[in-house]
């Protein structure tokens, strides 16, 4: 098991790297880890920022939907996962 799931990748913005996450299954907090997760996908990484509605939150809850800087390429309907360090 990669982690504790979060839930999905709902939309990627590849020139500003940025993707829109569902958590369906949990919340997100910036300093947070998490690995995404597809059928090509495999990215770890630390959070930086969180936004929701061009806002800046240091968390957000679950049933929301985020937007979270990536490192690299996801694509829609990849898995997000919570890891601990």
């Amino acid at each position: 098991m990669p982690g504790k799931p979060i839930g999905k990748v709902k939309h990627y913005f590849s020139k500003v790297k940025v993707a829109i996450v569902v958590c369906e299954k949990a919340g997100l907090a910036v300093g947070e880890t998490i690995r995404i997760k597809g059928h090509t996908t495999d990215l770890k990484m630390k959070v930086e920022s969180l936004m929701v509605a061009g806002k800046s939150l240091p968390s957000v809850e679950k049933g929301k939907d985020v937007a979270v800087r990536v490192t690299g390429k996801v694509r829609m309907d990849d898995h997000v996962y919570k890891v601990k360090e």
